[in-house]
């Protein structure tokens, strides 16, 4: 007989997740994934003017900011069917290109490492092996004795204090935990190391953004950053030489620590690659307009169903009538009124809470199908797609870390491998790559253009009577998110976000098929029930963030949180 565990909340991701797994003779039977918070921004929205719609979307995540930005203002702009300067385009495409790239530096080691680093084994280790070890893989130069020998020495003082601070509540000396002590504490230093290159990458953001996070700079018809390489007032020649210096010091962490580490994980845990396989139905969509209509991307996307890759879809505009035409919700398993299935632009948003069932109502996430069935949105989906589309830069970085990761297992790591939670860890660096390159292309192409006397930023929108209906959608860090916008005489009338964690958080779908979460746990290993370490590395191989996916809510109206705020002097 199946014995049941729950894990609530899961930690170390954004919001709140409780999942329930059936586990039978060490293996997941069964998985049932849970938001545990209502999203109200849908709500809020309606009969608002629709260019502040983006101000208030990105606020529903302080994480996923820079992307419900941008996907909102292309929303109001796909349903006025505007064009966007260049200028504008390739600023929002290096907003969002180093954002992606923060995000997933962020992912990679404050998110999960620590799901397979342990940091207490790294005590153990000679500072000195470690050091030799880590420069026969990487010309990374801070890997020296003397400073894994300094890392060492502040993690004694933390363990011997009894208080770990950030690394506490990890599950040391965990029988699934399998690095050698020197490996540990090289990823332990560069969990560390990780804080100052995440930070490079948010600052890139917050010049041409004004903040970050939530971003101040875009507008519906382009973005409010006046160009004038002369004018201190501006964005100027000064502001973009520290924009460059910045992504040169990325580079050299992205490609020499960061693919580095991930391969030596996906090597050294190489048994694990069969597990977290999941759903195979994989969408994502094309990103970094080059032209000023969206037509045009330096990324591809599409819809891959079944894993059969002879069958792909591209999705090549961003009025692409199978993107458009694909998207629905099912409530069935949701706690909203009624039990339907409907497209985003016929979609409401009216909670209603029971218990958690089962057999019933056990979520705040809905449950999103393409063409019917669940899809696994995400980098894996992403890379994929643009595999089989034919993007050189993605293949050749998927080439480079599926050799790498095979050299250190010493045994061939292929494409297939990539459907697992390792892959998706691998997936994301593989596209954090990618992502520099664009982020290279896009200041050259931003430079040049500027150079060529161009300085337009910003077309201004015009809302005729009647209705218009909109759709913008953008390729997160976490996969495919798009916003929904209904406009009547120049106001909004429905608003719809159908997010990343929606579509790998969703509960089963109204034929009850699982969400690509709880699928992907049917088969993991589970070697203590008390502490599922397992269960943790595969849903945070998604990078679940819960707040898009969902927000708070109490149908009793009692204080869930009280703020006590003093102005100091």
């Amino acid at each position: 007989m199946a014995e049941r565990i729950t894990v609530d909340p899961v930690t170390r991701i954004e919001g709140h997740l409780r999942v329930d797994c059936d586990i039978k003779d060490g293996k997941i039977t069964n998985a049932w994934a849970s938001g545990q918070m209502w999203r109200g921004l849908e709500i809020i929205l309606k009969g608002r003017d629709p260019r502040e719609a983006w101000l208030f979307a990105q606020r529903i995540c302080g994480v996923c900011t820079t992307v419900h930005a941008i996907t909102s203002v292309r929303a109001v702009e796909n349903a006025l069917n505007m064009e966007i300067p260049l200028n504008a385009q390739y600023i929002r495409n290096i907003i969002i290109a180093a954002h992606g790239i923060h995000d997933h530096i962020v992912h990679f080691y404050h998110l999960s490492a620590l799901d397979w680093v342990d940091i207490v084994s790294a005590l153990k280790a000679d500072p000195k092996a470690a050091s030799t070890l880590a420069q026969s893989l990487s010309p990374w130069p801070n890997n020296g004795v003397q400073k894994f020998k300094a890392v060492q020495d502040k993690m004694k003082k933390f363990v011997e204090s009894g208080q770990l601070g950030i690394f506490a509540n990890g599950y040391w000396g965990h029988p699934a935990m399998k690095l050698p002590p020197e490996v540990n504490l090289i990823a332990t230093a560069h969990y560390l190391e990780a804080f100052e290159y995440q930070r490079k990458a948010n600052q890139i953001v917050s010049i041409l953004g004004s903040k970050t996070p939530h971003i101040q700079n875009l507008a519906v018809g382009g973005v409010a950053n006046p160009i004038n390489p002369d004018s201190q007032s501006a964005l100027n020649m000064e502001r973009l030489a520290y924009v460059k210096a910045l992504m040169v010091e990325l580079e050299d962490f992205i490609r020499n620590v960061y693919l580095v580490d991930l391969a030596v994980v996906g090597g050294l845990y190489a048994d694990w690659l069969p597990y977290g396989r999941g759903v195979t139905n994989y969408l994502s969509v094309p990103d970094f307009p080059m032209d000023t209509k969206g037509t045009k991307f330096w990324t591809m996307g599409g819809y891959i169903p079944n894993n059969d890759l002879n069958k792909f879809q591209p999705i090549t505009s961003f009025n692409d009538p199978i993107f458009k035409n694909g998207v629905k919700e099912s409530i069935k398993h949701s706690w909203y009124e009624g039990d339907w299935t409907r497209h985003p632009y016929e979609e409401d948003t009216v909670p209603k809470y029971t218990d958690f069932q089962h057999d019933g109502k056990y979520s705040w996430v809905k449950a999103p199908t393409f063409n019917g069935e669940p899809a696994q949105v995400g980098p894996l989906a992403n890379v994929l797609a643009m595999y089989v589309a034919g993007h050189k830069p993605t293949q050749k970085y998927a080439k480079l870390v599926l050799e790498k990761i095979g050299a250190i297992a010493k045994t061939d790591v292929g494409l297939d491998a990539l459907h697992s939670t390792l892959g998706r860890h691998a997936t994301r660096c593989i596209r954090a790559n990618v992502l520099y390159d664009i982020l290279l292309e896009n200041y050259n192409a931003l430079i040049g253009n500027i150079a060529n006397g161009d300085m337009d930023a910003y077309n201004p929108p015009d809302f005729p009577k009647g209705e218009q209906t909109g759709f913008g959608f953008h390729e997160a860090p976490r996969g495919t998110l798009s916003h929904w916008v209904v406009i009547k005489d120049g106001k909004i009338k429905n608003y719809q976000c159908v997010v990343p964690s929606t579509w790998n958080a969703g509960p089963r779908n109204q034929e009850d098929k699982h969400g690509p979460y709880e699928a992907s746990l049917i088969g993991n290993p589970v070697a203590d029930l008390e502490k599922p370490l397992e269960v943790l590395r595969t849903l945070h191989s998604f990078d679940p963030c819960m707040a898009c996916a969902i927000h708070l809510h109490d149908q009793k109206k009692t204080n869930i949180v009280h703020f006590n705020h003093t102005h100091g002097v």
